[in-house]
């Protein structure tokens, strides 16, 4: 994220990208000045993140209720699909994800030169190989999903560079990262037959990332609807949920409190700074830890009321938000992700329609959402959920109260298939589902979290290898629900797995040989 500091009170948009602004003390500087911070960040338009909206819901869920009035822009959405070559698939079998962390925009812009398209903003993974050419040296390749860009410098470049044009020479290939590069005005992508867009929903936002987004945008319109200055929510001692309620928590200026489980061997020291708990502390969330026994005897309603009472006393005004924003109205965040695949497949980026849609279960909002919708739209696709805790009966009980919540009308076990994915417990992984993820790095690219999309992928494809006519000559979609920075959690069991380097060679008799220019 860009963060420009401008003391003009209205400062002009700088960036091709959306600008949010707020007020800060700047407390460094002489005589505290007031200021406005932008941030250039890549939502789902130029202006609206951030922003509460009136929420249309689709036409086929008309018969839900109740349906949300309003909803903030939070995530940046529609988060791509891609095609994913994981290896030994059952016979004509594809599986294609969608991911859920920032993508690089959504916009098409209906200009075309020759056999390219011309993006205003375009899904594309946040880091990848490019270069940058004049329009007339102008190409593309898409083998893993890359793009030519066509550069236009913002404003604040001119003084720098001369423009794109007087820079032919820049063709060296480098990493980028999109979220973290101002200036990108335009893309280039090439079109043909064999292109492929990729949906992630790990892909929908930097900080808060991760199918929790989507619940999110819902759960805390209603907050500040109700006039709530602060946030409560519950979750594991790595949990995306609750580090996705710090950060937007702290975006609308709402104070947050966790209440976060942990062993009862660490339950009265420091919990550290790794993963989610680094990003939740940089924050300023409030942290209340309590151990899995007492998680277990007391259960999540009586912690969360236990604390919401407290702040009440102190003349807070808390909103209480469930484990994993899995309620009827955090559901209606995957009602309104199958709008989204639903559209993607009407424009054709996926080919046919899929088969099946497979997604990781902890709390069972997504899959409630996903399940009720699907079988409300033109999808009709059935749903399988990849339980990674409790049991499946639990789910298909969970589920149906939400359903319920909904006045939907139709039993859970009619629309979703839920299977048992837990293995050893949850966030607790085999030394075969944490092979499996990092072979699924290596041989594919994507990066998997242990404790949700990794267990239910390793569920998937153990259960193709046990069951392959079961998935012969089907299309699948896996709903990647982000968890990177669970990931770091388990970097000590991964380290035994984790290969690749070594100290380089170098002979004290080869010459320095400077490159030109300020790339070198």
């Amino acid at each position: 994220m860009l963060n420009i500091l401008q003391l003009n009170p209205n400062p002009p948009s700088l960036s091709p990208f959306p600008l949010h602004s707020t007020t800060k003390t700047l407390n460094s500087l002489p005589n505290r000045p007031q200021f406005r911070l932008l941030m250039a960040s890549t939502p789902q338009s130029t202006s609206d993140f951030l922003t509460l909206r009136p929420y249309q819901h689709p036409p086929w869920a008309s018969k839900l209720n109740p349906i949300p009035s309003h909803a903030f822009s939070l995530g940046h959405f529609p988060t791509p699909i891609h095609k994913w070559n994981l290896p030994n698939l059952p016979k004509d079998t594809e599986v294609w994800l969608k991911f859920q962390t920032s993508s690089i925009g959504t916009e098409l812009r209906s200009s075309r030169v020759s056999n390219f398209e011309y993006w205003n903003q375009v899904e594309i993974e946040s880091s990848f190989e490019l270069r940058v050419l004049e329009p007339s040296r102008a190409r593309a390749w898409h083998s893993a999903g890359l793009a030519l860009l066509n550069y236009t410098p913002s404003l604040y470049h001119e003084e720098l560079s001369e423009g794109a044009e007087k820079q032919s020479d820049l063709t060296q290939p480098g990493l980028s990262e999109f979220e973290h590069t101002p200036g990108w005005d335009g893309f280039l992508i090439y079109a043909d037959e064999n292109f492929s867009l990729r949906k992630r929903d790990d892909l929908s936002g930097m900080q808060l990332s991760g199918n929790k987004v989507r619940k999110l945008e819902f759960l805390l319109a209603d907050a500040v609807a109700q006039g709530a200055d602060c946030i409560i929510t519950i979750g594991g001692i790595q949990s995306n949920h609750c580090r996705a309620t710090a950060v937007a928590a702290k975006y609308l200026n709402l104070d947050c409190f966790l209440i976060l489980r942990t062993s009862k061997a660490l339950v009265d020291k420091d919990p550290g700074l790794t993963g989610n708990l680094l990003v939740e502390r940089l924050v300023g969330a409030h942290i209340d830890l309590v151990s899995k026994e007492e998680y277990s005897r007391i259960g999540s309603l009586t912690l969360t009321n236990l604390l919401k009472e407290k702040l009440i006393k102190e003349g807070r005004k808390p909103y209480v938000i469930p484990v994993g924003g899995s309620n009827s109205l955090g559901t209606w965040g995957y009602i309104e992700a199958i709008r989204e695949i639903e559209q993607q497949v009407q424009k054709g980026t996926t080919g046919r329609s899929f088969d099946d849609i497979v997604v990781a279960c902890g709390s069972g909002g997504t899959v409630a959402g996903l399940s009720i919708a699907s079988w409300l739209s033109e999808l009709k696709t059935k749903v399988t959920a990849f339980g990674v805790c409790d049991d499946p009966d639990y789910f298909y009980d969970y589920v149906q109260g939400l359903l319920d919540g909904l006045e939907a009308g139709i039993n859970s076990r009619d629309i979703v298939k839920m299977e048992n994915a837990k293995g050893l417990g949850y966030a607790m992984s085999t030394a075969d589902e944490l092979k499996f993820v990092k072979e699924v790095a290596e041989t594919t690219g994507v990066i998997l979290d242990p404790v949700y999309s990794g267990k239910a992928a390793y569920g998937m494809m153990k259960d193709m290898a046990q069951n392959p006519a079961k998935w012969e000559n089907r299309k699948i979609l896996f709903i990647h629900t982000g968890g990177l920075l669970g990931l770091f959690d388990k970097a000590e069991e991964l380290a035994s797995s984790v290969k690749g380097w070594r100290r380089m060679d170098i002979d004290e008799s080869i010459p320095r040989i400077d490159g030109t220019g300020k790339m070198f």
